[in-house]
């Protein structure tokens, strides 16, 4: 139940209470009384309503009709049924009914043409962009380290309608390294991605972003032996130029490691199992 649908109820009851006094001077029991009167019968039958679902989606001039001829009922049921022997009512409440109503049609006029309330911000709607790459695979071999580079493609994230980018692009993948050498162990110690334009020169990145590096020791990849490969996550920052058409011509990726020999050696040592117990 909202704010407003309440304070058309209490309005209609007040209403009615006032008028009450100026309808049907005689068998009242004065102002207090018929606001009372008024309501009770207007909340009580405007909550019935509500509880059975009669005007789920009623406007406010259905509300306060029905309010008002709840606020009208107990009223003249009392003047019917229950009337006192007076002949009218005190002057200082007169008074107060007056003032009541006049205050009361102030409080309507304001609600009618009131300030209206502006409706709640909603959040905006955030989408991803996607943009593909191609090929989306690539093989790669530096040395003794050979490796795939797959599952590439760029996105952003901007706001829906205005285009106003969340967050900034970032091209992602998965990058598999494998030592291909029969005799050396490798160490992978860090790379980095170069994006490189048609005239073979680096697209920089905007002003506040983080350069597009790869740390293998933070996924536990670092050591390759011979015949070994390791798999690891490519989330890096792609720069909005390279964004353009046929701005971007090549990623180079770019990585360190060290090798080292490898052997395996074999050696023999004499045992006997004694007897069970």
């Amino acid at each position: 139940m909202s704010f407003t649908m309440f304070v058309t109820w209490v309005l209609a009851g007040v209403v009615a209470g006032v008028l009450a006094g100026l309808a049907m001077k005689r068998g009242g029991y004065g102002l207090k009384k018929d606001v009372i009167f008024g309501l009770v019968g207007a909340i009580g039958l405007s909550w019935i309503f509500r509880a059975v679902g009669l005007f789920p989606q009623a406007g406010i001039v259905a509300m306060a009709f029905v309010a008002a001829v709840g606020a009208v009922i107990p009223i003249g049921a009392q003047r019917k049924f229950w009337p006192t022997e007076s002949a009218g009512e005190e002057k200082a409440d007169k008074w107060w009914r007056w003032g009541l109503g006049a205050a009361v049609v102030a409080v309507v006029v304001w609600m009618t043409l009131g300030p209206v309330p502006q409706p709640a911000a909603t959040a905006a709607v955030i989408e991803e962009r996607t943009y593909a790459v191609t090929p989306a695979s690539v093989k790669v071999q530096a040395g003794i380290v050979t490796g795939e580079v797959t599952a590439m493609k760029v996105a952003e994230r901007i706001e829906k309608g205005s285009d106003r980018i969340v967050t900034p692009a970032k091209l992602t993948a998965t990058l598999t390294l494998k030592n291909t050498s029969a005799n050396q162990t490798v160490r992978l110690l860090d790379g980095k991605l170069l994006y490189i334009d048609a005239q073979g020169q680096p697209i920089k990145l905007e002003d506040g972003r983080t350069e597009p590096t790869l740390k293998f020791a933070s996924y536990g990849s670092e050591r390759l032996d011979p015949g070994q490969e390791a798999t690891q996550t490519v989330d890096v920052e792609f720069p909005a130029e390279a964004l353009k058409a046929k701005r971007l011509k090549e990623i180079r990726l770019a990585f360190a490691y060290i090798p080292s020999p490898f052997r395996e050696e074999t050696v023999n040592f004499a045992v006997s199992i004694g007897a069970g117990k």
